[in-house]
């Protein structure tokens, strides 16, 4: 879950969606702008993503990353 600065999304989403570890991202309304789902062998591999990809781009204000424990 991301948050944005205002009028950022729409720009921020197509650049989270080409992130190494994102399988997609929705631009949506709430407390947070945008939901993205990333994907990795390791859990450390999306908290790498998101702490040195996603949180560092300009525009970013805050981010909650949620780990899913069960496979498909």
């Amino acid at each position: 879950m991301i948050k944005t600065t205002a009028g950022k999304s729409a720009e921020l989403q197509d650049r989270i969606y080409g992130t190494d570890a994102v399988l997609d991202a929705h631009v949506v309304a709430g407390q947070y702008d945008i939901i993205a789902e990333a994907e990795g062998d390791e859990v450390y591999t999306v908290i790498d993503t998101v702490a040195t990809e996603i949180h560092d781009l300009t525009g970013i204000v805050d981010t909650r990353t949620y780990v899913c424990l069960e496979e498909e």
